[in-house]
């Protein structure tokens, strides 16, 4: 881990996004592993009520449009925008603990905790653009997410170990990923502000004219779609795949959390700075293209393999590609947005992963029920080498990474 900024606000920034590490971390295995398995376990959920809690994340990226736009239209901080949206989520836990055992409660409120979690990384996109310098951006976020996936491994295995006890501790656990979200709020509060310039004529759609105006973004967008579709196909049936006993396995609640939930954080823990550091220093359509054979040799051996060696294997490629994915992903638009735009440039990006997100567990739930999880691997697989390959003539174009084209 690199040491801490000496010049502020990027000290500032570093320390408090590090305890705000600590319950992010907690809160990525909600979405990741823990809002699943309770809907299996608990409530003996069908495949559209776990379909659309794993599409509840990504509506918040399909709306994160909004809160970019007005954040810049009333004129409020970044940080107070992406707060609001905390004491939000934290809102919705509050309820589904205050329901029980109701899964008509449960289900609308853990929706509403996920979208607004999600809503708020194109603001804090912004915040790493204002307040970390270029030349080191990524290894500073990647310095955080070590502290992010120390606790979200903690957390999986201590979690999984309290529902496999009694699932009817899950009350417990929403309570505490809960108390996440206000934590959470007050650490980007603490925060040096930022602001957006601010316009009284501000369109809600109007960022979508990025991709009118720039190449290379619009290209990278569609190569991203795909290779997201497919991700996700394969991501929305991790934990189905392994926690439904139709598919051949028999696995404890601990032993599923662990696999779907720390094994790729340890993975993620052990060469997220890596990443970071290439980040800093190579071509970004090179690293997209090796994160990509990363997340297919990951599909291959989870769903092909044969045992829990090959669940393990996949699932650890899967979660190496995903901590260069997940800076790939955060900071990629600092790289190609003009300072002020990079909330907008993110804010599209995120959209069009909604987008991609709400659709993919509608069609990877009942395609994994007709014709079995092996048909979404395969599918998965194909969509990612499609959108690698569309990458491939920007590597050998040596297309300049910072400068926009018409």
């Amino acid at each position: 881990m690199p040491v801490v900024p000496s010049e502020n606000p990027a000290r500032r920034t570093f320390i408090l996004d590090n305890l705000r590490a600590w319950p992010g971390g907690c809160l990525e295995t909600l979405a990741m592993t823990f809002v699943v398995l309770i809907a299996v376990r608990v409530f003996e959920a069908d495949a559209w009520q776990k379909a659309t809690l794993v599409a509840a994340s990504s509506c918040g990226l399909l709306l994160s449009l909004f809160p970019v736009q007005l954040v810049r239209r009333t004129g409020i901080s970044v940080n107070l925008g992406t707060a609001l949206l905390w004491i939000i989520s934290a809102g919705g836990l509050a309820v589904a603990v205050i329901g029980g055992g109701s899964f008509m409660v449960f289900l609308p409120a853990m929706v509403v905790a996920l979208l607004c979690i999600t809503l708020s990384i194109p603001l804090m996109s912004q915040i790493y653009r204002k307040h970390y310098p270029d030349r080191s951006r990524g290894r500073l976020f990647a310095s955080t997410a070590v502290v992010r996936k120390a606790s979200a491994l903690i957390v999986a295995l201590v979690f999984g170990k309290v529902l496999e006890n009694d699932l009817d501790n899950f009350r417990l656990i929403l309570l505490i990923y809960a108390i996440c979200c206000v934590l959470m709020a007050s650490c980007v509060l603490a925060i040096k502000p930022v602001y957006l310039r601010r316009s009284n004529q501000v369109r809600l759609f109007g960022a979508l004219e990025h991709l009118r105006k720039d190449r290379v973004f619009r290209s990278l967008l569609t190569s991203w779609m795909i290779l997201g579709f497919g991700n996700l196909l394969c991501w929305s049936i991790f934990v189905e795949y392994v926690s439904n006993p139709d598919y051949g396995y028999e696995l404890t609640e601990f032993t599923i959390a662990f696999i779907t939930g720390s094994l790729p954080e340890i993975m993620f823990l052990l060469t997220v700075v890596i990443w970071g550091i290439v980040f800093d220093r190579v071509n970004f359509f090179l690293v997209r293209m090796i994160l990509n054979a990363f997340f297919m040799g990951g599909v291959l051996f989870y769903f092909f393999g044969q045992g829990m060696w090959a669940l393990c294997i996949g699932i650890s490629l899967h979660g190496i590609g995903r901590a260069g994915g997940n800076i790939a992903w955060s900071l990629w638009v600092t790289k190609f947005a003009k300072a002020d735009q990079v909330a907008e440039y993110m804010s599209v990006h995120t959209f069009m992963c909604g987008v991609r997100g709400v659709i993919a567990p509608f069609v990877a739930f009942p395609v994994i029920a007709l014709l079995g999880p092996r048909v979404i691997g395969g599918a998965g697989f194909i969509l990612i080498m499609i959108a690698t390959l569309m990458i491939w003539p920007h590597l050998r174009g040596k297309t300049p990474v910072g400068v926009s084209g018409s």
